[in-house]
């Protein structure tokens, strides 16, 4: 049953992504925020009406059968939680607004209310509730021969009581759902094994499976010494507090098969645009999950947001934290080739990550690997063969070092 409400109802501040010379749509204020449980009572009142769908509104409304435990959020307006769903431990998601503005049209403007629920409208066939979301998913992943068995999967998803229609409140919550950058992530990265497994919707929000544990400096420590330890003390904490060396190259292997994932994968290229270990989560049997998607972007969405853009320096070229592209200083226009493909800035992290407490006979091979991996660039020439090489070496190293212990 429904248990008593976490206590950070209305989130925690963090300091806005940075877009270049402007910032993102400031966070919500803590008044704007709803708390949980009124967003909640709005979603169930929407469902009792007929206005959304789910596989996962019954048990929630009805049956009470979701259990709230943690809040999970730290930033106003993303409100995930840890819970107990069928037994299982899940992730919550609800009432997000997204930090990284990179649908069609949403340029630089604030963000008004998400979801409505308001399309499609009544009347609309399930051709065009296809060719709608078709039209859709090219917008934001761009033109690729794979966009129709992803629109399939959309419609098996909104089928979710297998009755072979979908109804009006069915298709308003999957497009509802696809408005959010993490669900539709999810979605295409369904089966990879690198991205938690999507269990249930109801409306616009979606359960997870439950949240890896992170690999981030601050993971190690316990709650109440993170604050009190100088930040250069953090890493030195999470080699002795954190997973063995050969688990850490485990999770390693995984993080970099997430990269393959991401370079031309069944619906395009992404690029990761926040590179922190923060980000690197793990199982409890130690395989790579991502930990959040927020700060994944489609290639045709960056592309998009600096094709022509206007600039006077390298800074003004930036998409989310660290997506980088040159500023050709004679026409004053951003390039299309980011300085850093996804393999570089994820090689910089293994570099402090996997170095540390590494066996003696492999420090100076991985060194010099990662140090190769991390001066790769985001031309194409060398996108296309140097980096498949140099990624295709270091998991081979790696396995190698660990494929014939305990920890396999």
């Amino acid at each position: 049953m429904l248990r008593g409400w976490p206590q950070c109802l209305w989130g925690c501040r963090r300091p806005p992504l940075r877009r270049g010379p402007e910032l993102l749509p400031q966070a919500a204020k803590p008044h704007q925020v709803r708390p949980a449980f009124l967003y909640l009572g709005d979603q169930c009142d929407q469902y009792r009406k007929g206005i959304i769908s789910g596989s996962i509104c019954q048990d929630l409304c009805n049956l009470q059968q979701v259990e709230w435990r943690t809040c999970l959020s730290s930033v106003p307006g993303q409100q995930v939680y840890s819970g107990l769903w069928q037994g299982k431990e899940v992730t919550i998601k609800c009432g997000l607004e997204e930090s990284l503005s990179w649908k069609a049209g949403a340029d630089v403007a604030p963000r008004r209310e998400l979801v409505l629920f308001d399309k499609p409208t009544r009347g609309t066939s399930i051709k065009e509730f296809r060719e709608m979301t078709l039209s859709f998913l090219k917008a934001n992943l761009g033109d690729l021969p794979s966009l129709p068995a992803l629109v399939g999967q959309v419609l098996l998803m909104a089928d979710f009581n297998k009755d072979s229609r979908v109804s009006l409140a069915e298709a308003r919550s999957l497009w509802a759902l696809l408005q959010r950058n993490e669900f539709l992530l999810l979605l295409s990265l369904q089966g990879r094994g690198h991205a938690a497994p999507l269990l249930g919707h109801c409306g616009d929000l979606y359960v997870t499976e439950g949240v890896p544990r992170s690999s981030g400096p601050a993971a190690a420590l316990p709650a109440l010494l993170r604050p009190l330890l100088p930040p250069a003390l953090h890493g030195a904490l999470q080699q002795w507090l954190g997973p063995a060396w050969p688990w850490r190259a485990k999770i390693a292997i995984g993080l970099l098969e997430f990269v393959e994932e991401l370079f031309h994968g069944a619906y395009g290229t992404f690029y990761m645009c926040e590179t922190t270990l923060a980000n690197v989560g793990y199982t409890a049997k130690y395989d790579f999950r991502m930990a959040d998607l927020q700060q994944v972007a489609p290639e045709a969405a960056v592309r998009r947001f600096l094709r022509g853009r206007h600039c006077e320096r390298s800074a003004d070229c930036t998409y989310g934290h660290d997506c980088r592209a040159p500023c050709d200083t004679l026409l004053r226009q951003c390039k299309g080739d980011l300085v850093q493909p996804n393999l570089a800035k994820v090689c910089e992290l293994l570099r402090d990550y996997l170095l540390p407490g590494a066996p003696a006979g492999l420090r100076a091979e991985l060194g010099r690997q990662l140090r190769t991996c991390t001066t790769l660039s985001g031309l194409a020439s060398q996108v296309e063969a140097h980096h498949s090489l140099v990624l295709s070496h270091l998991k081979t190293l790696l396995w190698k070092e660990i494929s014939n212990t305990k920890y396999t």
